[in-house]
């Protein structure tokens, strides 16, 4: 018996969208911090909130870093998970994560993947959505991730090297192979993380794929947006 999350990703996906969603499937956060607390990376703390966008009830997670000045690169990144004693599917999980996220931005600026830069907060930021949502995957037994096709925003978005067009080319290049499709409205919808856990993690990209569901859930981008209700589902089954 195989447990699948598919990830619906009708409003795009972000890292804490993703991570929100499995918790509002019934992860519970405090088994996840448990997992997450062996990060040897202090400064970051979660809330969840209960939400509604569009009439929909869903979980918003709210990840604080605070400013530390610590400009972290790929290979410390590295070296920080390997060091935590996760579980193996939750180092792997997030390894993979990474190594996708910091092989594609070295491609967009040139360097070798291993001295990829993550912005100090951005850095410790996808830290936690990406851990987080590796270590909810495991509390929910999850063995294989799957999604569908991908939305994404359109127009221009600002980022720490200023304006870049919507998608961001991050988000493009980790998508490639992805079924996606833009939806008229100037609002990053989908983020290079989020777009880089479909790319380590998904299995292949579609329809909810045949399941018995067991849980659902709904995770809230901070944004509210008039004509799409800003989330991303997850519906886990076997």
């Amino acid at each position: 018996m195989t447990t699948v999350a598919w990830f619906h990703c009708f409003a795009g996906i972000a890292g804490d969208m993703a991570f929100g969603a499995l918790v509002d499937a019934g992860a519970p956060l405090g088994d996840v911090l448990a997992l997450m607390g062996r990060l040897p990376v202090e400064g970051w703390s979660i809330d969840a909130e209960p939400v509604l966008r569009n009439g929909i009830a869903a979980t918003q997670l709210h990840v604080r870093c605070e400013e530390s000045g610590i400009v972290r690169t790929h290979a410390h990144i590295q070296g920080l998970l390997e060091e935590a004693r996760l579980p193996a599917r939750v180092l792997d999980r997030s390894l993979a994560v990474f190594d996708c996220l910091a092989e594609v931005e070295g491609r967009l600026h040139r360097r070798p993947p291993a001295q990829v830069h993550f912005h100090e907060v951005g850095g410790l930021d996808a830290i936690v959505d990406v851990v987080g949502t590796c270590a909810a995957l495991e509390v929910l037994g999850v063995d294989e991730v799957r999604a569908s096709p991908v939305a994404t925003g359109t127009g221009m978005v600002r980022t720490a090297h200023g304006l870049l067009p919507n998608p961001a080319p991050a988000v493009v290049e980790l998508l490639r192979g992805a079924p996606t499709y833009g939806v008229d409205l100037p609002v990053e919808l989908t983020t290079p993380t989020g777009a880089a856990l479909l790319a380590a993690l998904a299995t292949g990209f579609g329809p909810l794929p045949p399941m018995t569901i067991g849980a659902t859930g709904f995770g809230a981008g901070t944004r509210v947006l008039e004509h799409l209700p800003n989330l991303t589902q997850v519906v886990v089954g076997t």
